[in-house]
Protein backbone atom coordinates (compact mmCIF):
# COMPACT_ATOMS: atom_id res chain seq x y z
CA UNK A 1 0.00 0.00 0.00
CA UNK A 2 1.34 3.29 -1.01
CA UNK A 3 0.11 7.20 0.03
CA UNK A 4 0.11 9.77 -2.44
CA UNK A 5 0.78 13.59 -1.49
CA UNK A 6 1.15 16.39 -3.79
CA UNK A 7 2.78 19.63 -2.78
CA UNK A 8 1.57 22.60 -5.21
CA UNK A 9 2.65 26.19 -5.18
CA UNK A 10 3.97 28.49 -7.33
CA UNK A 11 7.48 29.42 -7.72
CA UNK A 12 9.14 30.38 -4.67
CA UNK A 13 7.14 29.64 -2.11
CA UNK A 14 9.31 26.94 -1.26
CA UNK A 15 7.52 23.92 -2.30
CA UNK A 16 11.15 22.00 -2.94
CA UNK A 17 12.17 22.67 0.55
CA UNK A 18 8.72 21.26 2.02
CA UNK A 19 9.04 17.94 -0.08
CA UNK A 20 12.54 18.06 1.46
CA UNK A 21 11.21 18.18 4.88
CA UNK A 22 8.41 15.72 4.33
CA UNK A 23 10.79 12.78 2.00
CA UNK A 24 13.50 13.01 5.11
CA UNK A 25 10.57 12.69 7.98
CA UNK A 26 9.18 9.43 5.76
CA UNK A 27 12.76 8.11 5.31
CA UNK A 28 13.34 8.53 9.16
CA UNK A 29 10.50 6.36 9.41
CA UNK A 30 11.70 3.55 6.95
CA UNK A 31 9.44 4.08 4.52
CA UNK A 32 10.66 3.58 1.07
CA UNK A 33 10.34 7.58 -0.73
CA UNK A 34 9.76 8.06 -4.19
CA UNK A 35 9.95 12.16 -4.72
CA UNK A 36 9.14 13.87 -8.27
CA UNK A 37 9.94 17.69 -8.80
CA UNK A 38 7.66 19.23 -11.76
CA UNK A 39 9.15 23.04 -11.77
CA UNK A 40 6.71 24.14 -14.95
CA UNK A 41 7.42 28.38 -15.34
CA UNK A 42 8.55 28.12 -11.41
CA UNK A 43 11.14 31.41 -11.81
CA UNK A 44 8.01 32.99 -13.75
CA UNK A 45 5.81 32.48 -10.59
CA UNK A 46 4.06 29.76 -12.31
CA UNK A 47 3.06 26.13 -10.85
CA UNK A 48 5.13 24.00 -9.45
CA UNK A 49 4.22 20.33 -8.24
CA UNK A 50 6.14 17.96 -6.45
CA UNK A 51 4.87 14.30 -5.96
CA UNK A 52 5.69 12.49 -2.68
CA UNK A 53 5.08 8.69 -2.51
CA UNK A 54 5.77 6.37 0.12
CA UNK A 55 5.07 2.55 1.10
CA UNK A 56 6.42 -0.53 1.81
CA UNK A 57 8.08 -0.35 -1.69
CA UNK A 58 7.05 2.16 -3.54
CA UNK A 59 7.41 1.93 -7.65
CA UNK A 60 6.42 4.86 -9.51
CA UNK A 61 7.50 8.37 -8.75
CA UNK A 62 4.57 10.00 -9.78
CA UNK A 63 0.50 10.35 -9.35
CA UNK A 64 -2.21 9.94 -11.84
CA UNK A 65 -5.46 11.74 -11.65
CA UNK A 66 -7.72 10.45 -8.73
CA UNK A 67 -4.76 8.14 -6.86
CA UNK A 68 -3.58 11.53 -4.35
CA UNK A 69 -4.51 10.83 -0.78
CA UNK A 70 -3.58 14.59 0.24
CA UNK A 71 -2.85 17.84 -1.67
CA UNK A 72 -0.73 20.52 0.47
CA UNK A 73 -1.63 23.11 -1.48
CA UNK A 74 0.93 26.74 -1.14
CA UNK A 75 -2.14 28.85 -2.51
CA UNK A 76 -5.87 28.51 -3.13
CA UNK A 77 -5.78 28.40 -7.44
CA UNK A 78 -3.41 26.02 -7.18
CA UNK A 79 -5.97 23.60 -5.00
CA UNK A 80 -8.27 23.83 -7.24
CA UNK A 81 -5.94 23.27 -10.59
CA UNK A 82 -4.56 20.32 -9.33
CA UNK A 83 -8.19 18.97 -7.43
CA UNK A 84 -8.60 16.22 -10.39
CA UNK A 85 -5.58 14.49 -8.38
CA UNK A 86 -7.17 13.80 -5.57
CA UNK A 87 -8.70 10.44 -4.48
CA UNK A 88 -12.55 11.45 -3.54
CA UNK A 89 -12.09 10.49 0.14
CA UNK A 90 -8.69 12.75 0.05
CA UNK A 91 -8.02 15.93 2.01
CA UNK A 92 -6.62 19.74 0.63
CA UNK A 93 -4.59 21.57 3.20
CA UNK A 94 -4.51 24.86 1.62
CA UNK A 95 -3.32 28.21 2.58
CA UNK A 96 -5.70 30.98 2.05
CA UNK A 97 -3.63 33.19 0.36
CA UNK A 98 -4.21 33.98 -2.98
CA UNK A 99 -1.32 34.72 -5.76
CA UNK A 100 -2.33 36.37 -9.13
CA UNK A 101 -1.38 34.54 -11.59
CA UNK A 102 -0.15 35.99 -15.44
CA UNK A 103 -3.42 36.10 -16.57
CA UNK A 104 -4.54 38.04 -13.78
CA UNK A 105 -1.49 40.39 -13.65
CA UNK A 106 -2.17 41.43 -17.22
CA UNK A 107 -5.77 42.13 -16.89
CA UNK A 108 -6.42 38.61 -19.02
CA UNK A 109 -8.54 37.39 -16.31
CA UNK A 110 -9.91 37.94 -12.45
CA UNK A 111 -8.79 35.53 -9.63
CA UNK A 112 -11.75 33.79 -9.07
CA UNK A 113 -13.74 34.15 -5.94
CA UNK A 114 -14.40 31.32 -3.62
CA UNK A 115 -11.97 29.13 -4.70
CA UNK A 116 -11.95 27.44 -1.33
CA UNK A 117 -15.53 26.88 -1.11
CA UNK A 118 -16.10 25.40 -4.57
CA UNK A 119 -13.22 22.82 -3.26
CA UNK A 120 -15.47 21.65 -0.84
CA UNK A 121 -18.40 21.50 -3.03
CA UNK A 122 -16.23 19.49 -5.01
CA UNK A 123 -16.37 16.53 -2.08
CA UNK A 124 -12.67 17.40 -0.96
CA UNK A 125 -12.17 16.98 2.62
CA UNK A 126 -10.73 21.13 3.18
CA UNK A 127 -8.29 22.28 6.07
CA UNK A 128 -7.73 26.26 5.39
CA UNK A 129 -5.43 28.14 7.05
CA UNK A 130 -3.91 31.83 6.70
CA UNK A 131 -0.28 30.04 6.91
CA UNK A 132 0.83 33.54 5.55
CA UNK A 133 -0.30 35.27 8.88
CA UNK A 134 1.15 32.52 10.94
CA UNK A 135 4.72 32.67 8.71
CA UNK A 136 4.81 36.41 9.87
CA UNK A 137 4.15 35.71 12.98
CA UNK A 138 7.16 33.22 13.09
CA UNK A 139 9.37 35.66 11.61
CA UNK A 140 9.29 35.45 7.70
CA UNK A 141 7.02 35.82 5.05
CA UNK A 142 8.77 32.93 3.66
CA UNK A 143 7.90 30.22 5.99
CA UNK A 144 4.58 29.78 4.32
CA UNK A 145 6.08 25.76 3.41
CA UNK A 146 6.93 25.06 7.14
CA UNK A 147 3.72 26.53 8.05
CA UNK A 148 1.85 24.09 6.16
CA UNK A 149 3.92 21.22 6.73
CA UNK A 150 3.34 21.86 10.56
CA UNK A 151 -0.50 21.86 9.37
CA UNK A 152 0.21 18.26 7.36
CA UNK A 153 2.39 16.94 10.18
CA UNK A 154 -0.27 16.94 12.75
CA UNK A 155 -3.02 15.04 10.69
CA UNK A 156 0.19 12.28 9.96
CA UNK A 157 0.70 9.33 11.56
CA UNK A 158 4.11 10.02 12.97
CA UNK A 159 5.17 11.51 16.19
CA UNK A 160 6.04 14.80 16.39
CA UNK A 161 9.57 14.66 17.02
CA UNK A 162 10.43 13.11 13.45
CA UNK A 163 9.20 15.76 12.18
CA UNK A 164 11.90 18.49 14.39
CA UNK A 165 14.35 16.11 13.51
CA UNK A 166 14.21 16.43 9.74
CA UNK A 167 13.78 20.30 10.36
CA UNK A 168 16.80 20.13 12.17
CA UNK A 169 18.45 18.18 9.09
CA UNK A 170 16.84 20.21 6.47
CA UNK A 171 17.12 23.28 7.24
CA UNK A 172 19.75 26.24 7.29
CA UNK A 173 21.47 26.34 10.81
CA UNK A 174 20.57 30.26 10.30
CA UNK A 175 17.02 29.87 9.21
CA UNK A 176 16.24 26.68 11.79
CA UNK A 177 15.13 28.51 14.72
CA UNK A 178 12.45 31.15 12.48
CA UNK A 179 11.18 27.70 11.06
CA UNK A 180 11.03 25.66 14.22
CA UNK A 181 8.44 28.82 15.05
CA UNK A 182 6.82 28.38 11.87
CA UNK A 183 6.24 24.61 12.63
CA UNK A 184 5.03 24.80 15.65
CA UNK A 185 2.57 27.26 14.83
CA UNK A 186 1.07 25.29 11.94
CA UNK A 187 1.30 22.07 14.22
CA UNK A 188 -1.38 23.59 17.04
CA UNK A 189 -3.68 24.31 14.97
CA UNK A 190 -6.50 22.21 15.04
Amino acid sequence: MTYNIMIVGVGGQGTLLASRILGKALLDEGYDVKVSEVHGMSQRGGSVVTYVKYGDKVYSPTVEKGEADLILAFEQLEAARWLPYLKPDGKVIVNTQQMDPMPVITGAAEYPDHVIEAIERAGAQVIAEDALSLAVEAGSPKAVNVVLIGLMAKRMQFGKQVWLDALRATVPEKFLEMNLRAFELGYSRS
